[in-house]
């Protein structure tokens, strides 16, 4: 089987352990064992907990406690409509695995994350891209999502909020979508990874499981929850289509760790506090980042309305890889090419990371901006 490089994931892994302002992370910033710990206001009980934890396999699906948590995360789902994973990267690569023939056609929204349409790419699909407009503000037009749907599509892939622009559909779209589904017959995949900290509210947006029978949510510990390093996600679906997810589990990641099922559940039953950090972060620095837009001429962008990244379309007349790779050598700044998403002209940003770094990284991102204009206004011999 060929599949194409990953490319957001190869040039986070080129840069980012080394990069000295890290504009690319796309995870609230991430927490300590010990301040999930303090969290939870029950230190002691947790450690004795973890102390008492055999180091043998977990529970296959994930534990009843976690699984039961993960299911509190939705309107109409119990414990048996949650299968754990390896990540939200595991979770979408089973439910591709488990629907996705050769032959069969897929339905993917683009910019999205790559997994969505390489994939079924690889595995031999027919795969229509339906793409995200800027003057639409990064949503899927349903109208042109109608028109590629066909009575023989298997599955619709979209993501929710989007990554990389912050898009975010609405119950109503997301109802549209799933009607669209409903007279094919098709599944709906909607990696909801961000879910959990949109701009306002409670930070939740309806799930695509609680609105369609064929809906099927992924999401993990990772964005919203601050906890990437436990490596744990979840799908959440009908329970007819489980078994068969977990059949091709099997052969991959077999269990999670019980250490990693425990710290899920920990913080899960403190998700209320873990939520409020990440929407007074999430909050903060997009007001930070709108400032710092606001106030130049070069840079514009749809203001997320959910997530933790932001699409930035910049002026400079330079290719995104070369922008990118400039900016770190020159600033120590990381942010993401565009082109990794196929939109040239275009950064991605995280700002859900430190304040400060977030301060000091746009500053530098401006003078460099500054300095390439001026650049390109000086005469060539």
């Amino acid at each position: 089987m060929n599949i194409r490089e990953f490319e957001v994931e190869r040039w986070m892994d080129q840069w980012e352990e080394t990069c000295a302002y890290n504009l690319a992370e796309t995870c609230v910033r991430s927490i300590t064992t010990g301040e999930l710990l303090g969290m939870s206001g029950r230190r002691e009980e947790i450690l004795a907990e973890l102390e008492a934890t055999p180091l043998t396999y977990g529970p296959i699906p994930g534990s009843p406690r976690l699984r039961g948590l993960v299911a509190g995360l939705y309107d109409s789902q119990g414990p048996d409509n949650v299968l754990i994973t390896h990540g939200a990267v595991g979770a979408n690569a089973l439910v591709h695995a488990t629907l996705v023939e050769p032959g069969d056609h897929v339905v993917a929204v683009v910019p999205t994350y790559q997994q969505h349409y390489s994939i079924p790419d690889s595995y031999g699909a027919r795969v229509d891209r339906l793409p995200l407009r800027e003057e639409n503000g990064w949503l899927p037009d349903c109208d042109e999502l109608d028109r590629l749907v066909t009575a023989d599509t298997k599955l619709i892939a979209v993501n929710n909020p989007n990554n990389p622009t912050g898009a975010l559909i609405d119950e109503a779209g997301l109802t549209r979508i799933a009607e669209i589904a409903g007279r094919a017959g098709a599944w709906v995949l909607c990696d909801e990874v961000y879910r959990g900290v949109d701009q306002n509210g409670d930070g939740f947006t309806a799930s695509i499981a609680d609105l369609y029978e064929r809906g099927i949510s992924t999401g993990s510990m990772s964005k919203p929850y601050s906890l990437a390093g436990l490596r744990l996600g979840w799908i959440a679906g009908p329970t007819a289509l489980l078994p068969d997810v977990a059949a091709h589990r099997d052969y991959t990641t077999i269990s999670v760790g019980r250490v990693d099922d425990l710290l899920a559940c920990v913080a899960l039953e403190n998700k209320d506090t873990m939520l409020a950090r990440a929407h007074r972060i999430t909050r903060t620095n997009l007001a930070v980042l709108d400032e710092w837009i606001a106030g130049r001429n070069d840079i514009t962008y749809v203001r997320p309305a959910s997530g933790t990244t932001a699409l930035l379309r910049y002026d400079a007349p330079i290719g995104s890889h070369a922008f990118c790779t400039r900016l770190l050598e020159e600033t120590g700044v990381l942010l993401t090419p565009g082109a990794a998403f196929g939109v040239e002209h275009t950064v991605r940003i995280g700002f859900a990371d430190d304040t400060d770094t977030l301060r000091t990284g746009l500053d530098l991102v401006g003078r460099f901006l500054d300095g390439a204009a001026e650049e390109a206004r000086r005469p060539h011999a």
